[in-house]
């Protein structure tokens, strides 16, 4: 296994253009099914969930409620949330097309 340190820009650009690539929920749904093992993609769902709520407005004991993330991961969500951009990139502007 290649250790993270020793990821090439190459290796990264694979992922993030196959991601890309996706056209549709299927496909995504797949691909990441292939990808990823059941746990992780739960901690996924529950990250995306868990910084949804918080761009709402949600309080830590509601997210933690709903999601069961830890409080730990919660903490790293918030703080990405707030000073972050990945997060505020892609989640505020589906909420805000959701919201219309």
């Amino acid at each position: 296994m290649i250790k993270r340190s020793q990821m090439t820009e190459e290796m990264k650009n694979q992922l993030y253009d196959a991601i890309l690539s996706i056209q549709d929920k299927d496909t995504c749904k797949v691909f990441f099914e292939d990808l990823l093992t059941e746990q992780e993609l739960d901690m996924l769902y529950q990250r995306v969930v868990s910084a949804n709520m918080l761009l709402q407005g949600a309080k830590y004991a509601d997210v933690i409620a709903v999601t069961s993330v830890s409080s730990a991961t919660l903490a790293r969500v918030s703080k990405c949330v707030q000073y972050g951009e990945g997060y505020q990139r892609v989640l505020v502007p589906l909420l805000e097309k959701k919201n219309k």
